[in-house]
């Protein structure tokens, strides 16, 4: 029987969560509050199993191809000279040339055109109400007339409207790891090419990353905030003032940062956060991704748990034949220990990116520059990440009227 879904949010998760259900009988509906698929953005990492996934969808060859192949990264002191350089693989663990890298807004566009000839797309709308009862879900748009759904799922990032909705108030799921962090384009190249440079004082990290195939730089601040930092998420010119103050004595290429900071008109700003919930599903109501269990940017994983999130819940669903308290149950049992381990990586992340002590630093800083002299060794550091990524065997689900998908 064909079950109608509506998905909130159109950047990862949602439109990945479509093709699944869509694939497997399935009528999904996505409702998103931006006028379009937003482009451009931070690059994310596709990891593991997740690249499975994508290869499953299709998609592999159009992920490499946007694959920006970063060369490294180099931490250098005030002078700009280098103090170490890491490749990829030596942050991670994971075998060159498997994981891809690309800008969020591309892996989103692909997952858009991929998906738009079969999925109903609601933009410049999104959902103001959910009304559960054994009929179905009554939901409310701020547009769009009001509709009677089968499911409702939350693929609305870190701040979900449908979780608000559905399960309460964001502050009774949303655990910050002490940091801030800013992502923004800025103009030039100051000589760099598929690299990222960063600098950091104690409690600071800023840093360019130039990005193959983007004109400019993105440039990023991060900061150590204290007990309780809160920042208004619609107050923008706050969030400047914020990052602004957060580097007023800033040396190295800092007060440029800062100055691309206040002028970008796709300027990011949000705590370092994740999302742990007891729960993911309430009634009809189902969360995926960053909603469910945001692992926060210091885990570098958000994008493949999305993916791998979606492709359970869209094949339990299918597995479970309409009954989605079944179908809601085995999603959570199935996916539930391979988020906690990946949201475990954030834990020290933090102590790698933005040291807080001159001591802490100063031990973090001789580390990396002995990582690449290690050989197998390096393994032992770095490969908590690749472990994590690959900890779950993606399952074969049937779809509705064909063979096994694997």
């Amino acid at each position: 029987m064909t079950r109608t879904v509506l998905i909130s949010g159109a950047s990862i998760a949602g439109p990945a969560l479509a093709f699944w259900l869509h694939r497997r009988g399935m009528r999904p509906v996505v409702v998103e509050r931006a006028p379009t698929v937003r482009g451009g953005g931070y690059p994310i990492d596709v990891r593991a199993t997740a690249v499975e996934v994508v290869e499953r969808m299709d998609l592999l060859p159009a992920l490499r191809a946007a694959h920006i192949d970063m060369r490294r990264t180099t931490f250098v002191d005030t002078r700009g000279r280098p103090i170490a350089r890491i490749t990829p693989d030596e942050f991670t663990g994971s075998p060159e040339g498997r994981d891809a890298e690309l800008p969020r807004g591309d892996l989103a566009a692909m997952l858009h055109e991929r998906t738009r000839d079969d999925v109903e797309y609601l933009f410049e709308d999104s959902i103001t109400a959910i009304d559960q009862d054994a009929d179905g879900v009554h939901v409310t748009f701020r547009n769009a007339p009001p509709r009677t759904v089968d499911l409702v799922v939350g693929a609305d990032g870190l701040h979900s409207g449908v979780r608000a909705l559905a399960f309460g108030p964001e502050e009774e799921f949303r655990h910050d790891l002490g940091f801030a962090f800013a992502g923004f384009s800025a103009d030039g190249r100051r000589g760099l090419d598929r690299e990222v440079v960063v600098h950091n004082t104690p409690g600071r990290m800023a840093g360019w990353s130039a990005v193959r195939g983007q004109a400019g730089l993105i440039g990023v601040l991060a900061f150590a905030t204290p007990p309780g930092f809160t920042v208004d998420p619609r107050d923008v010119a706050g969030q400047r003032d914020a990052l602004a103050q957060a580097f007023a004595d800033g040396d190295w290429e800092v007060p440029g940062l800062v100055a691309a900071m206040r002028s970008a008109d796709d300027f990011f700003f949000d705590t370092v956060s994740q999302i742990r919930m007891p729960s993911w599903t309430a009634g009809r109501v189902a969360l995926v991704g960053d909603a469910a269990y945001a692992p926060a940017l210091l885990s570098g994983q958000g994008t493949s748990l999305a993916l791998v999130g979606a492709y359970v819940l869209a094949g339990e669903l299918a597995t479970a034949g309409g009954d989605h308290r079944a179908a809601f149950a085995a999603y959570e049992r199935a996916l539930r220990p391979f988020v906690e381990r990946n949201q475990q990586l954030a834990t020290s992340g933090g102590a790698t990116l933005i040291p807080r002590t001159r001591t802490s630093l100063w031990l973090r800083n001789r580390v990396l520059a002995a990582l690449p002299h290690l050989g197998p060794a390096k393994r032992l550091l770095a490969g908590r990440v690749d472990e994590a990524a690959r900890a779950f065997r993606l399952p074969a689900y049937a779809p509705a009227d064909g063979p096994v998908v694997a």
